[in-house]
């Protein structure tokens, strides 16, 4: 069982999961590498998750109307079919993308906890994924916008949304890769991967709650106070930081997250390799 974790802790983690959840550089492996390097430590995947439920009422405020929008046309729609437009499928899309993490974020919950946590994986999927996204970007036609997406578009991001099980991967940046891949614009990617994000992160969160107050594994032990005012920074700053993202993805390319991942993670790398800071 880790060491209790101290307010100063609390509200720099808080405020590192609000920076960094939506962005395409992973939340989950910043908490572990500013955890380490800083407090010698690991968050623990409880305060990882439970955290989360802050960005995600951030993203839920800051897509209410698009949210509501499609609840009721995906409900008109089962009940019209001459109501089944874009809101109606994307609806479907969300839905049937959420099933594969859905399963295999249940299945492999322990090993997600543990094993998947170490700092060289971590450090080693920030640089592999990075020149996914590059080559994503490089590649990707980014023709087509969010009204021209597809029950392919969206088997296909659900499937990349798989991939941030693994820390350091980034959710946003599997889930915007994906949609690249397939075509779309990059706001439309990112728009999309944010829809994506909300019953996945919202059911890590909420399944995690019991775990947080009697912490299943390693890492450091948030009282029930730091949790509250961890999740209400990381709702601020995530709110912030969705509304920084789609206005950057507009007019600039995700190149600018590829050297920042590549530079993070060689700079953990020679941390764990000069025996600064420990893997696990």
């Amino acid at each position: 069982m880790g060491e209790s974790m101290t307010w100063v802790q609390a509200i720099i983690l808080g405020a590192v999961q609000g920076l960094t959840e939506f962005l395409p550089i992973s939340s989950s492996g910043h908490l572990r590498i500013v955890s380490e390097v800083f407090f010698g430590d690991d968050a623990g995947a409880s305060f990882t998750a439970v955290s989360q439920l802050g960005t995600e009422a951030a993203v839920l405020l800051f897509f209410w109307r698009d949210i509501v929008r499609i609840v009721r046309a995906w409900f008109a729609g089962l009940l019209d079919k001459s109501k089944r437009e874009l809101d109606y499928r994307l609806g479907w899309y969300v839905i049937i993308a959420t099933i594969p993490i859905g399963i295999l974020g249940f299945l492999f919950k322990d090993q997600i906890r543990t094993g998947a946590r170490n700092l060289w994986l971590i450090a080693t999927m920030l640089i592999v994924f990075a020149i996914v996204i590059a080559v994503a970007e490089y590649v990707g036609a980014k023709r087509r916008p969010i009204e021209k997406i597809t029950t392919k578009d969206g088997l296909i991001m659900g499937a990349a949304q798989c991939l941030a099980l693994i820390p350091g991967v980034s959710r946003s940046g599997a889930t915007t890769s994906a949609g690249l891949f397939m075509g779309l614009e990059r706001e439309a990617a990112v728009r999309f991967s944010f829809l994506l994000a909300i019953p996945a992160v919202t059911a890590s969160g909420l399944f995690s709650l019991p775990d947080a107050f009697e912490p299943a594994g390693e890492g450091l032990n948030a009282s029930g106070a730091q949790l509250v005012v961890a999740t209400i920074i990381a709702f601020a700053l995530g709110y912030a930081s969705i509304a920084w993202l789609l206005k950057f993805v507009a007019n600039h390319s995700l190149y600018w997250f590829v050297g920042y991942r590549i530079v993070l993670g060689a700079g953990v790398m020679a941390l764990l390799a000069a025996g600064v800071v420990s893997a696990t």
